[in-house]
């Protein structure tokens, strides 16, 4: 009897211990019983021992620091717990693979079974979660546009009055190498894991399992947003999260998402109509200076030609000088770029032409995160470009700077080691696999999957990076279960992190706050 229950109790144990760690791919099962967050602490060593602690130790992030906090918005104060901390996983065999920063604010009073819970991450890949943080969601923004958007700008986090946390609580995921997230164990085989597309989404979901059995959260409605790069994770960690963690995931929101690379690679005609409606909004911005904003709506007529006559002029080739010189001439007059030029392009304007040739009479180029955003060219003369981005550029200093003074001021948590807002290592040794990443079939398949889960999707005219137009032709393409009363596409002023102007970030909440209630 006495070795029976030894056999159970070890049997136990070594089922919890699997809960914890990231299987191959081909043996991730859905998850079954909430499993105990390991400590991973060691015992100290005898008296007198001079053993130093194993690498993974030593490589350790601090402790979970929990605090209290209050902010005081218009017409309402929000209470609520903020917890800085992280989430280690393991692998198959049991060793210590990377630790997962992650910020959550739990609004106080609230029942937590009823209570919705939103996971947060940005893109990349190689980015931090601090866009989505502390420019829209969280409870505290900075002001990353007009003179909040240069790299000199002094990084003072106010009080967020459009934050999400009035209506569902927040959790916000640094994927590992990202932020303070960090590898624990050394060699080529663990970065090659979770730096790839399907690693970084098995990872990530399972940080969102643990999480939630952490916390008690597991009967909470539970919803899912990415920004950029996001556009690729989200569907993926959703589609994981149903069919591999055992989730049930309610709304999907995705912020200037990419969802397909296939349609911006190679000799895809399709990047072409994709932006071609954004170039055309920004050269009716800049001319159109001092009237009301622009609107998708304003852009009717070249959504129209985009689809119609322009996509059939361009399938004709070259081959047809007739149908190319119409087209690079009714491109350059809803550009603004040059005639000559256009037509030396044959109307077929890459997004890195268009941005120096819009304004390269002044010496000026356009950003590649908001075309409305123009800087200067530091090498206006040069045949060749060397240019970077004057709308996004900028804000990695005043980013950076604030998500440290949160993170370890505000909220009490100071690991070692540098936080990373942007890595670029993390980007260049990213493995996409086998051809170009897409996560429509997996958007497919999570509405199909559950009848209520829904789908939101944000976008900026004048982003250049992730073009509107993109995300409205494919989400046009799904299947009528995809109705219109399950699936929207929201378009406002602005670029790629469009929360940065008043009026989108406070459209866009609105819009959240519709779909998680």
């Amino acid at each position: 009897m006495r070795l029976a229950v030894t056999l159970l109790a070890l049997c136990c144990m070594a089922d919890a211990y699997a809960q914890d760690t990231i299987a191959p791919s081909s043996q991730r099962q859905p998850a079954a019983t909430p499993s105990p967050s390991p400590s991973g602490e060691r015992g100290g060593a005898g008296r007198g021992s001079a053993a130093p602690p194993p690498a993974a130790e030593q490589h350790r992030l601090p402790p979970d620091s929990t605090t209290k906090q209050t902010v005081t918005l218009p017409g309402r104060t929000l209470d609520f717990s903020a917890t800085a901390g992280s989430i280690r996983l393991f692998d198959d065999k049991g060793e210590p693979q990377a630790d997962i920063a992650y910020t959550s604010y739990q609004l106080d009073g609230t029942d937590h079974a009823r209570r919705p819970v939103t996971f947060l991450f940005n893109g990349g890949p190689g980015a931090s979660s601090a866009w989505l943080q502390l420019g829209a969601a969280g409870p505290w923004r900075l002001q990353i546009g007009g003179d909040g958007a240069v790299s000199s700008a002094t990084p003072d986090l106010l009080p967020n009055a459009e934050t999400w946390l009035d209506f569902t609580d927040l959790v916000f995921i640094d994927p590992v190498g990202t932020g303070y997230s960090r590898f624990v164990a050394s060699g080529e085989d663990v970065r090659k894991r979770f730096l790839s597309v399907d690693g970084d989404v098995s990872s990530i979901a399972l940080v969102i399992r643990r999480w939630l059995e952490k916390y008690d959260r597991l009967s909470s409605p539970k919803f899912v947003a990415g920004e950029s790069y996001g556009g690729i994770r989200g569907p993926k960690i959703v589609r994981n999260l149903q069919t591999q963690q055992g989730v049930g995931v309610r709304g999907l929101i995705l912020v200037s998402p990419l969802l397909d690379f296939r349609d911006f690679s190679g000799s895809s005609l399709l990047q072409y109509m994709n932006t071609l409606p954004t170039m055309a909004a920004v050269a009716r911005e800049v001319r159109e200076t001092g009237k009301a904003p622009l609107t998708r709506a304003d852009l009717a007529d070249v959504e129209r030609y985009a689809q119609g006559e322009f996509l059939t002029d361009l399938i004709k080739g070259q081959v047809d000088t007739q149908a190319t010189t119409r087209l690079a001439d009714k491109v350059a007059a809803l550009t603004g770029i040059d005639q000559a030029v256009s037509r030396r392009l044959a109307g077929r304007l890459e997004v890195s032409e268009f941005r120096r040739e819009f304004d390269r009479r002044n010496g000026r180029v356009t950003g590649r995160y908001d075309a409305s955003v123009i800087g200067f060219d530091p090498y206006p003369d040069s045949n060749s470009a060397h240019f970077g981005d004057p709308s996004g550029d900028p804000l990695k200093a005043p980013l950076t700077s604030a998500a440290v003074e949160l993170t370890t001021r505000k909220l009490n948590w100071r690991p070692d080691g540098s936080y990373h807002l942007l890595s670029e290592s993390v980007n260049r040794s990213w493995d996409f696999g086998r051809g170009p990443a897409e996560s429509v079939s997996q958007l497919r398949q999570i509405l199909a999957l559950d009848p209520k889960t829904k789908l939101l999707v944000g976008h900026g005219l004048f982003d250049l990076a992730t073009p509107y137009f993109a995300s409205k032709v494919i989400l046009d393409q799904l299947p009528a279960f995809a109705s219109p009363d399950r699936v929207k596409l929201v378009v406002y002023p602005g670029g790629h992190m469009f929360y940065s102007r008043d009026g989108a970030r406070q459209a866009f909440r609105a819009e959240v706050e519709a779909l998680v209630k």
